[in-house]
C-alpha cells in the first residue's frame, strides 16, 4: 500500500466565514439539527452555507456502521426525534431554499432503517414549501425492498445512494455494506416507474484502479443510474483508511469522460466534489437537457 504525501495546493480551501455563514449555523443550532456538512467535515461547507444551502442529516449523529473512510461518529444511536421532520421543514423554509438535500446516518437498529423518517421529512417539506426540489441520500436499508418503497412512495425528486468505491475496495472500507446490494437499490428506483431521478457518488484515492472505476461506472449505467459525482477521498484522521493517491484536476476530467462514455447521463467530477455538491444545479441541468430531447 502506497500512502499519498501531503495535501496538494488544489485541495486547500479558504473559509469565507461571513454573515450568511453565521446565520445558517445559528439557525441549524437553534432547531437542534445535524448536517452532513459538519459531521462529515465537508470541505465545501463554507461555500454552501454562505450561499444558504445545506445537506440535512436526520436520525441523529451516530451511525451503526463504522466505514473506514467516514468522519461521522460510530456508536449506539439515540431514539429518533419525531419532531425532526418539522424542524427540517422549518429550516428549509427560513433559509429560502429552492432545493433541499436530506441524508442520514445508517440506522441498522431500526426495523425500517429510518425509511419512515425520510418519508415524514419529505412530506413535511412539501407541506411547508411545495415548490422545493427534494433529493434524499439514503442508506441501503439492508436490501429491504419494502423499506425502500416507503421512500419511493414519498416521491422525492432524486434518490441518491452512494456506491462510494469499486467492487474490490468495498469490503475494505465499507463495513456492513455490499457492492451488489447498492446496485440493486439503484435498479429498484429506476424500475419503479415513478420518474424519480437516480444518483450515486464515488470517492477516489482509496486504492482503486482506473479499470476498477470504469467497471463501477459501467455497473452504475447498467442499473440506469443517471447522475454521478466523483470526488477526492480526504482521510478524516490517521485512524481512518489512508489516502493512497491524490488525483490531479485533469485526472478528474478524464474520469468524468470515462463515466460519460460508460453511459452515465450527467457527471460532476473534481477534487472537492461531494455527493450533494451543486446538487440543485446538476438536477436542474439534467431536467433541462432531458426536456429538450
Amino acid at each position: 500500500m502506497t500512502i499519498a504525501k501531503r495535501k496538494p495546493a488544489w485541495l486547500k480551501v479558504k473559509a469565507p466565514l461571513g454573515k450568511t455563514y453565521a446565520e445558517v449555523r445559528k439557525l441549524l443550532g437553534g432547531l437542534d439539527l445535524h448536517t452532513v456538512c459538519q459531521e462529515a467535515n465537508c470541505p465545501n461547507r463554507f461555500e454552501c452555507w454562505s450561499q444558504k444551502t445545506s445537506t440535512f442529516m436526520i436520525l441523529g449523529d451516530h451511525c451503526t456502521r463504522n466505514c473506514r473512510f467516514c468522519n461521522v461518529s460510530h456508536g449506539k444511536p439515540s431514539a429518533p426525534d419525531l419532531n425532526e421532520p418539522e424542524h427540517v421543514a422549518t429550516a428549509v423554509s427560513r433559509l429560502g431554499l429552492k432545493y433541499a438535500v436530506i441524508t442520514s446516518v445508517t440506522r441498522d437498529d431500526l426495523p425500517d432503517g429510518g425509511a419512515s423518517m425520510f418519508a415524514a421529512t419529505i412530506h413535511a417539506i412539501r407541506q411547508k414549501t411545495p415548490d422545493v426540489g427534494i433529493e434524499v441520500l439514503i442508506p441501503d436499508f439492508h436490501g429491504s425492498a419494502d423499506n425502500l418503497q416507503v421512500v419511493l412512495d414519498a416521491a422525492p425528486d432524486v434518490i441518491n445512494h452512494n456506491i462510494e468505491t469499486t467492487r474490490r475496495v468495498t469490503p475494505i472500507v465499507r463495513r456492513g455494506a455490499n457492492y451488489d446490494r447498492s446496485l440493486e437499490l439503484l435498479a429498484r428506483v429506476a424500475e419503479s416507474g415513478l420518474g424519480i431521478t437516480t444518483k450515486s457518488g464515488v470517492i477516489v484515492g482509496m486504492g482503486e484502479s482506473i479499470a476498477g472505476l470504469q467497471e463501477t461506472f459501467e455497473d452504475l449505467a447498467h442499473v440506469s443510474c443517471q447522475l454521478l459525482t466523483i470526488g477526492q477521498y480526504l482521510a478524516p484522521s490517521e485512524k481512518h483508511h489512508p489516502i493512497e493517491k491524490y488525483y490531479r484536476p485533469e485526472e478528474f476530467d478524464e474520469l468524468k469522460d470515462i463515466a460519460l462514455d460508460c453511459g452515465i447521463e450527467s457527471v460532476i467530477a473534481g477534487p472537492l466534489v461531494r455527493s450533494s455538491y451543486h446538487a440543485r444545479e446538476q438536477s436542474d441541468m439534467f431536467k433541462l437537457v432531458n426536456h429538450q430531447k
